[in-house]
């Protein structure tokens, strides 16, 4: 397996390639991993395929593993799920998930690949970026017993949060998007949906997910007085226009950031970004997730298929990307 393997970049906005790339022999501490699936985060690696990464935030965006620099050349990319071919015998063989864009084939140290629980497929482990996403959100803005929570926005983060508040005891959830074939997915994932007109007020808790300026003015219209909005969009570099006008400031409300680059305040002392994940991972036993996957194409096409998606031309939640020919 090592040698020539072959990865998927941003030469430029709007213009991916795949390029074959020298794999180095593992060394001690490390392991080799065969990729079996990747997944696309729509959001991020398409605002990154459009070049839309404001200047400001190129090194805070960094993926873990990523090669290059915004706006590009830039590998780019970090839910892959693969088999160790070669490392620790512990991990000899093992499914395992790791923070690594897409590529046919990776050497990384042990410690950055997470096996896989039993009872979770390997396409649908591709997931676990963005249930950990969700699961620091819910640490960031705890919901209570028996609380009104609505999450605008259903897509990726907004799907994975949307489940995790279904399994709550005695909360209220609901599910709003403008995109009304999305009530098929949240029916598959227990919630309940509504278009935006129809979406209950006097809610505890928004979670606003749908990245655009309408979704986050309807999260504050849906709030009780002294309830919180919990922002986990990113706008890339997009100026977003908000009226704080009105009863904003006598019904108290407030809207407050979640990012997933650092643990949530809350379980910062006691968890690290390894036990998130593991326990992102362990959540996925959960099949409800598999209506995230909306999609899949081999690797080969996936130059292809970045661009349809960023431009808007396949719809899809998670869109994963196969590399059978390698298996």
């Amino acid at each position: 397996m090592t040698g020539d393997v072959r990865a998927f970049w941003l030469r430029e906005p709007g213009a991916g390639e795949l390029r074959t790339v020298r794999l180095p022999e593992p060394g001690a501490g490390e392991v080799l991993v065969r990729a079996l699936h990747s997944g696309i985060s729509r959001g991020t690696e398409t605002l990154v395929f459009r070049g839309e990464v404001p200047e400001s935030q190129w090194e805070a965006m960094r993926a873990p593993f990523q090669d290059g620099d915004f706006p590009g050349p830039v590998k780019y990319g970090y839910l892959n799920v693969g088999v160790v071919e070669r490392g620790p015998a512990d991990l000899l063989g093992r499914t395992v998930f790791c923070l690594y864009p897409h590529q046919t084939a990776y050497v990384v140290p042990a410690d950055a690949v997470l096996p896989v629980p039993d009872g979770v497929p390997a396409r649908r482990a591709v997931l676990a970026g963005t249930v950990e996403t969700a699961i620091n959100a819910l640490w960031d803005a705890p919901p209570l017993l028996g609380d009104r929570v609505t999450v605008v926005g259903a897509g990726m983060v907004g799907c994975c949060v949307a489940r995790l508040l279904a399994r709550f005891p005695g909360t209220d959830v609901q599910l709003v998007d403008v995109d009304r074939s999305r009530a098929d997915v949240a029916a598959r994932l227990g919630v309940p949906f509504v278009a935006p007109e129809d979406a209950a007020g006097g809610r505890d808790l928004v979670v606003h997910a749908s990245a655009t300026a309408a979704g986050l003015q309807l999260s504050l219209g849906l709030l009780r007085a002294e309830g919180t909005v919990l922002e986990v969009s990113w706008y890339g570099d997009r100026e977003v226009t908000l009226s704080l006008g009105a009863a904003f400031h006598s019904r108290r409300l407030a809207v407050r950031a979640s990012q997933v680059g650092v643990v949530a305040p809350a379980r910062r002392s006691s968890r690290s970004p390894r036990d998130r994940r593991a326990l992102a991972l362990d959540v996925l036993r959960d099949p409800a997730f598999d209506a995230l996957l909306t999609g899949a194409s081999p690797f080969d096409d996936l130059p292809g298929v970045m661009a349809r998606l960023a431009a808007g031309r396949l719809p899809a939640l998670c869109h994963t990307i196969s590399y059978d020919a390698q298996e």
